[in-house]
């Protein structure tokens, strides 16, 4: 029997070495507590406010603070925040996380290289987003030349990711060449100089397209510490997302789940509907902004505003909105709850042979 080591990352534990992943614009809210009750370390998304106000940043700034307070019932609770550092209030939410006491925060879409600048505090764990080892390189050259610092972990994610995949296009089209078979094994021979001058561990999880315990078997055979998941968490009833978003997933099949044009400037994994192919002619819709939510948006040149289109899906308007999706989405065709989501892997894990150190019940 191999066991399974919790996930330790900085101060926070996952004993089942799950970390629940973000999904943003609403989505993940109301999964913290019961992720956090099943052993995973769970992670609140940083887009908790788009309102049509000039009062943009104050108020997401204040609305974090509420998704925080309302995700944890104490700040000893393993709770992390994700932060896409292509926001223009990216920093912003930073410090607000930072001053609610979280100790864990994860960034990604973008190399956020000055980060450790914004969080002096070291018992606040980094955890930056790859998607290959030339990213892993540079954040980690950087952050150990300019700050003394590294990671407290580090999510590889692959292209069968949903959402923002930090992959190109010429990537997406070779996907034996960018899985986490092959990403995984190079960013560990990466990370061992570092954690050797460090002397810590500097645990690596594996993300997109972990969708059952065999998938989780064998990234923990690759080295991987732990994994993250997300999409499987979409059809549970403790997502707050409408029962038409919720559907989407459930009836789409394989060839269901494309890849698009985000205006991020990432391509991005998400669940064909009408909109989605509207896009293919290219026909940009009217772009209506009062702010400026992310930083390479290029408002003029834009087909369409994300903000809008994902908020349409989660409100349940699924013919007009964008739904984001893990590429194994279609495997999807039940509800569930979060217990039955982490029960189901562990199932999976005990048929591979993996036994959990810290006995789950």
């Amino acid at each position: 029997m191999e066991i399974i080591q919790p996930l330790r990352i900085g101060k926070l534990v996952a004993i089942n070495s799950i970390l629940q992943g973000a999904m943003g614009l609403y989505v993940s809210r109301k999964l913290q507590k019961p992720a956090m009750k099943e052993g995973c370390i769970s992670t609140a998304s940083g887009i908790c406010f788009l309102g049509q106000t000039r009062n943009f940043v104050e108020l997401a700034n204040e609305a974090l603070v509420k998704e925080i307070r309302d995700s944890r019932d104490s700040v000893d609770d393993p709770l992390a925040v994700n932060v896409m550092e292509v926001l223009g209030n990216a920093r912003e939410l930073v410090k607000t996380a930072v001053a609610e006491r979280v100790r864990m925060l994860v960034v990604g879409a973008g190399l956020w290289m000055d980060l450790p600048r914004h969080v002096e505090d070291t018992e606040v764990a980094l955890v930056p987003i790859v998607g290959n080892v030339r990213a892993t390189n540079l954040i980690l050259r950087n952050w150990d030349r300019k700050y003394g610092r590294v990671p407290g972990a580090v999510i590889v994610e692959g292209p069968l990711a949903g959402g923002h995949l930090g992959h190109s296009l010429a990537d997406l089209a070779d996907p034996e060449n960018v899985c986490l078979e092959r990403i995984i094994p190079a960013v560990l021979q990466v990370i061992e100089p570092y954690q050797q001058k460090y002397g810590i561990k500097i645990p690596v999880i594996a993300a997109g397209g972990i969708h059952d315990g065999h998938d989780m078997a064998r990234m923990l055979r690759l080295g991987a510490s732990g994994v993250q998941i997300a999409t499987s968490f979409v059809v549970c009833d403790e997502c707050t997302a409408h029962p038409n978003f919720k559907q989407m997933y459930l009836d789409c099949t394989e060839d269901d789940l494309v890849v698009i044009k985000s205006p991020v400037g990432m391509p991005a994994k998400a669940i064909v509907n009408p909109f989605v192919r509207g896009l293919a002619s290219n026909v940009a819709t009217r772009v209506v902004c009062p702010y400026h939510c992310l930083k390479s948006c290029k408002r003029e040149q834009a087909l369409y505003c994300i903000a809008e289109r994902l908020t349409m899906a989660y409100n349940g308007d699924v013919t007009n909105g964008l739904v984001f999706a893990g590429a194994k989405a279609h495997l999807l065709k039940k509800t569930t709850t979060v217990r039955g989501v982490i029960q189901g892997l562990l199932a999976d894990l005990k048929e591979e042979g993996f036994v959990p150190s810290v006995p789950l019940t």
